[in-house]
């Protein structure tokens, strides 16, 4: 991590240097399409962008401009006085304030594209391969960004990001938000109870079969502990285990969570099958079956409301699946709250190959009907690569909402709180900058800096599926996950063999056969397009 930040300082002193040179060469933004054969809807006329520019070439900030930003999540208590502080700044640096509007968590599904159905008055709106990005070009609501828009009004992070980035946030071969600059990781980890791992003299957690045994080992002997704790409530199509189980440990990618097709990411022609028929799946349900008998989850899990990390430090629950950075966090802030319960980090498929986090995981585009996208563009360059404004967005007003920790760690702050960093879409500007909690576990941060020294780059990474024409056949094949695959992986039908031959012949009947020939021609014309 600390050599990520010394290469983010390298780059920013070399920034104005590397600008004029790239603006000489042209190059560096990419002409390769993340999907040759989506059609990308999204408006390219950038007049807009050059209209600010004064007679020398550079751009003009002789008018202030009132920037409005479209951001998902609660807005903090804190908000006016940390935004307050926010354009004092910006006043300074590029004539510029900006005010943010929120979109709750609980209705900005319905909110968010009605903002651009009724073409509101906005500049910059946070996006994301699960927020609406690629529905949203395809819709024209975003502004396409060109090479040079991005070399004069964003050079930092025109300098900063990698080009592979740049490359997964194309559409069509063209390119509609800013991605955000912080290399993650897919992958799935689970937390693990360590102090009752060692009550029970079981072997250290690292691969599904000492998970298994672990969890049930905590149903037979603990009582009013539950193994194993999950949220499937929430809608979420797939059991949480299954990432883990499914995905890493057979080394395939499912292109959409809406859907079960996967590929074998070794595979160079990417042929898609149906993850629900095949052996591996097969051999899955026995596995989670034999841990439904043996009490490794409650039996009412399907129905489970509760916040599960809560249940986990309240001591009703010893373990649970979420991505490496959630998990870790969780573990820090146990360790710093109940330093008598005994927890750690664990990887049950080590030796499998880890796949990189696409870049439209966060990001920021840009409106196609803003009056300010030049203005804009300086924001977000600011917002990722400033580190007086990074952190002040990040993490609030040092000293009262974080307190600093050397150059990138941070403690919270008595107002920690009023101006919490996981409560809104904060992400869509991570960078290299981004500071992590300082009570933010070793052994999360070295299996982090593991997971990136072998990160596996594959031919259809940044494929993009543009779902246009089967989008209601998506919507049925998702019904029928929820409602036949759900109870199936928790254990809850006794004959499995019946149980996955109705639920694939319901997705059948759901239309999976035309959502499969459809992503499957997208892919071959997508690999056939590229450089041999």
């Amino acid at each position: 991590m600390k050599k990520m930040r010394k290469k983010a300082t390298f780059l920013l002193a070399m920034v104005l240097a590397l600008t004029t040179l790239l603006a000489a060469c042209g190059g560096g933004g990419g002409n390769k399409a993340a999907n040759e054969n989506t059609s990308g809807a999204g408006a390219s006329n950038n007049t807009a962008a050059n209209a600010a520019i004064a007679a020398d070439g550079s751009a003009d900030l002789s008018q202030e401009v009132k920037l409005k930003m479209l951001l998902i999540g609660g807005k903090p208590t804190d908000y006016d006085e940390v935004f307050g502080k926010l354009n004092e700044l910006l006043k300074e640096k590029i004539n510029a304030t900006v005010e943010a509007e929120f979109l709750d968590w609980a209705d900005w599904t319905q909110k968010y594209p009605l903002k651009f159905a009724a073409d509101e008055d906005f500049d910059i709106a946070y996006t994301a391969n699960w927020a609406f990005y690629i529905d949203q070009v395809q819709k024209g609501g975003f502004l396409e960004l060109t090479d040079e828009m991005l070399q004069k009004y964003a050079p930092q992070t025109w300098a900063a990001m990698p080009q592979s980035s740049w490359d997964q946030a194309k559409v069509g071969g063209k390119l509609y938000m800013v991605p955000n600059n912080n290399q993650d990781v897919t992958d799935k980890v689970v937390l693990v109870r360590e102090d009752l791992r060692k009550k029970y003299s079981l072997e250290p957690v690292n691969s599904p079969e000492t998970y298994a045994a672990y969890l049930k080992a905590i149903g037979a002997n603990e009582k009013g502990i539950s193994p194993f704790g999950a949220k499937p409530a929430d809608g979420w199509k797939w059991h949480e285990l299954d990432q883990i189980l499914l995905e890493q440990q057979n080394e395939w990618n499912l292109v959409d969570y809406n859907f079960p097709l996967a590929y074998n990411i070794d595979d160079p022609a990417g042929k898609l099958f149906n993850a629900y028929d095949t052996p591996e799946f097969k051999s899955l349900i026995a596995y989670y079956k034999d841990l439904a008998d043996n009490k490794g989850w409650s039996k009412n899990i399907v129905s489970n409301k509760n916040d599960v990390f809560q249940d986990i430090k309240a001591g009703k629950t010893s373990s649970y699946a979420q991505n490496l950075g959630t998990i870790s966090s969780n573990v820090g802030e146990i360790r710093r709250d109940k330093p008598e319960m005994e927890v750690t980090v664990a990887d049950l498929t080590p030796d499998k190959k880890k796949i990189g986090a696409i870049s439209t995981q966060n990001g920021l585009a840009i409106h196609v009907s803003s009056k300010n996208a030049e203005r804009s563009l300086m924001l977000i360059d600011l917002l990722q690569n400033d580190k007086e404004i990074h952190d002040l967005t990040m993490y609030g007003i040092a000293g009262k909402h974080y307190e600093p920790v050397d150059d990138d760690k941070y403690n919270p702050g008595p107002s920690f709180t009023n101006y919490n960093l996981s409560g809104f879409s904060v992400w869509g500007w991570n960078s290299l900058l981004n500071r992590t909690d300082a009570s933010y576990p070793e052994e999360g941060t070295k299996m982090l800096e593991d997971w990136q020294s072998k990160v596996y780059h594959f031919p259809l990474e940044t494929f993009v599926f543009d779902d246009t024409n089967v989008k209601n056949e998506i919507a049925n094949v998702g019904n029928v996950m929820l409602r036949y695959a759900i109870p199936l992986e928790y254990g809850l039908i006794n004959d499995l063999d019946k149980g996955q031959a109705d639920l694939i012949k319901q997705l059948q009947a759901a239309g999976l056969d035309k959502i499969q020939q459809e992503l499957q021609s997208q892919i071959d014309a997508f690999l056939a397009a590229q450089p041999k």
